[in-house]
C-alpha cells in the first residue's frame, strides 16, 4: 500500500466512529417524526370518515325518520372505511321529525376515541367528534 492510500485509509477509519455516532443520534428523531406523520395522517382519515358517516346518518334520519336506521347507516358508512364504530357512539337529536318538515333540523353527532400509532402518546386516546345537520324531509 502506498503512502497516500495509507493516509486516506487512516482518515476514513477515524471518521467511521463519528458517522456511527451521528447516525445513532439522528435515527430516533427520524423515527419519532415518521410515527408522528403517520398518526396525524390517520387522525385526518378518521375525521373524514366520521364526517361522511355522520352526514349519511343525518340524511337517513331526515328521509326515514327512524333513529335505529340512522345509527346503522353511520356504523355501516364507518365500517366501509374499516373504522370500528358502534351505535352507542352515534347521537341523533331530535329522535323524530315532527311538525313541519321544512322548519325542523336533525343533528347527528359521532364521538370516536382515537388512539395514535406507536407508544409515543403513552396510550392516551384523543376524542374526535363529527356533527352533521339535515333538514327533516330530505
Amino acid at each position: 500500500m502506498s503512502a497516500p492510500q495509507r493516509r486516506i485509509t487512516r482518515r476514513l477509519g477515524g471518521e467511521r466512529g463519528a458517522v456511527a455516532v451521528e447516525f445513532a443520534l439522528v435515527v430516533p428523531l427520524l423515527l419519532v417524526l415518521l410515527f408522528s406523520i403517520v398518526s396525524v395522517s390517520r387522525a385526518f382519515q378518521v375525521q373524514a370518515t366520521l364526517s361522511a358517516a355522520s352526514r349519511e346518518a343525518a340524511r337517513t334520519m331526515a328521509i326515514e325518520n327512524n333513529v335505529t336506521t340512522a345509527k346503522n347507516a353511520a356504523v355501516f358508512a364507518a365500517s366501509a372505511a374499516s373504522l370500528p364504530l358502534s351505535a352507542g357512539q352515534v347521537a341523533v337529536s331530535p329522535a323524530t321529525c315532527t311538525g313541519k318538515p321544512a322548519t325542523q333540523n336533525i343533528t347527528v353527532t359521532i364521538t370516536y376515541s382515537f388512539q395514535p400509532a406507536g407508544s409515543f402518546a403513552g396510550g392516551v386516546a384523543f376524542p374526535i367528534t363529527s356533527k352533521a345537520v339535515f333538514r327533516c324531509g330530505g
